[in-house]
């Protein structure tokens, strides 16, 4: 078994789970045990295999029945490596919260965890913040993150930010290390923890505070089989536990990029699958400069993404490029008239800003994931959906939408 790789193991926990049969504990432990090996390498590649290849695949085909399979697995994998919790007592728990339930009467203080992805932010997490403000207009609400995420609320005056250090490619005890002290710090009375799934508690199963002050938004069972966007069902489900409806998605950033007609982002969350192959990228930029005036191009995150947005605006005299955090570009995003991109946390800015957008929605795990995280917003929008992408075919569709929206 341990001459097994990280990633075979993960995939046949996931085969397992999708057959319907319970997860082998003999395969979940043996990548526990290479996930908290102190050969650091070894702790590295099992933990991203856990995570990226175990969790998401189970939450990115948005399944309720899997739901059931993740806490069970998970809860099993949060006790092993935090031993002073008990599987049985976490999956229980779970299946508690999860279960829709009326807010009655006021709180002093409303924490609200970060879904730690930035388009999570915007899409989902902005809702909730947008609901607590209306709710609790006296108390005190606290965004829990990271400190780039607050940076897309940081001029709310309504907003306190409890920084919350949370690294996606960390080890299984790095994201596991935050439990502690996110429990310290969100106790206290008159206080409640909204959590709109977050990575902060594993995807609601860490006990971070008492649960009668806990809520709990299960985005990926919640909606069942309904082909809703994440942003319709956080809003219902805020209507259906605090009463308030028509919550809304916002950006309120401190600083803005330079202003452009046009803002593009080709980044793909680290994961290949999303994009188009070249020479797409750059003849997509060739399109948007003939049609725009200035184009702001974001750089991105890292050093792939950059050569990418740098070969693809080579030589365009109307492109500038944005090296820097996101909410300043975000910010951007919302002043221009026109904003294209990949499935990324940019749609989900133009939607909320209700920015005329035109999305390449590439290499979606499932119909479902598509359905869920199509962004949602006022405004004009075209959605290419592509799952075995052929540049010239896509290309083909891309100038044809940008002819539409650059007619509105």
């Amino acid at each position: 078994m341990e001459n097994i790789s990280p990633d075979e193991l993960a995939l046949e926990l996931v085969h397992q789970c999708l057959r319907g049969n319970d997860y082998p504990s003999e395969l979940l432990e043996t990548l526990l045990r290479m996930a908290l090996s102190r050969d650091e390498e070894v702790a590295r590649k099992a933990s991203h295999a856990l995570f990226r290849t175990v969790v998401e695949r189970l939450s990115d085909e948005f399944e309720p029945c899997l739901c059931d399979c993740y806490a069970a697995l998970f809860s099993h994998a949060i006790a092993y490596a935090l031993p002073e919790l008990r599987a049985g007592d976490l999956a229980a728990r779970y299946r508690r919260v999860r279960l829709e339930r009326r807010f009655q009467g006021d709180a002093r203080t409303v924490f609200v965890l970060s879904r730690v992805t930035l388009g999570a932010d915007v899409a989902v997490t902005s809702l909730v913040l947008d609901a607590a403000k209306k709710r609790f207009p006296r108390a005190g609400i606290v965004f829990a993150g990271p400190q780039k995420n607050f940076e897309l609320f940081a001029a709310d005056p309504r907003l306190r930010h409890l920084p919350v250090s949370y690294v996606r490619e960390g080890s299984l005890s790095y994201r596991l290390s935050v439990f502690s002290s996110l429990r310290d710090a969100l106790a206290g009375p008159g206080s409640i923890v909204i959590d709109p799934d977050s990575r902060l508690t594993q995807l609601g199963l860490l006990p971070v505070c008492p649960e009668e002050q806990y809520f709990f938004f299960e985005s990926r069972g919640y909606g069942e089989y309904g082909s809703e966007p994440l942003t319709s069902l956080a809003r219902r489900w805020l209507e259906e536990t605090f009463g308030i409806g028509g919550a809304s998605a916002y950006i309120a950033p401190a600083e803005s990029a330079p202003a452009a007609e046009a803002t593009i982002s080709l980044g793909v969350g680290e994961n290949p699958a999303k994009r188009i192959a070249d020479p797409f990228e750059r003849e997509l930029m060739c399109e948007l400069g003939r049609r725009s005036k200035t184009i702001l191009a974001d750089r991105g995150g890292s050093s792939e993404e950059s050569i990418r947005v740098d070969h693809a605006v080579a030589g365009l005299a109307n492109v500038r490029t944005w090296t820097g955090a996101f909410a300043p570009f975000a910010a951007a995003i919302a002043r221009s008239r026109l904003y294209c991109g990949y499935d990324s946390a940019g749609q989900h800015v133009a939607a909320a800003c209700g920015v005329p957008r035109l999305i390449i929605f590439a290499g979606f795990p499932s119909e479902r994931f598509l359905a869920r995280w199509r962004p949602e917003g006022a405004g004009p929008q075209e959605v290419i959906a592509v799952n075995v992408a052929e540049p010239a075919a896509v290309l083909a569709q891309a100038r044809s939408a940008l002819d539409r929206l650059s007619g509105i």
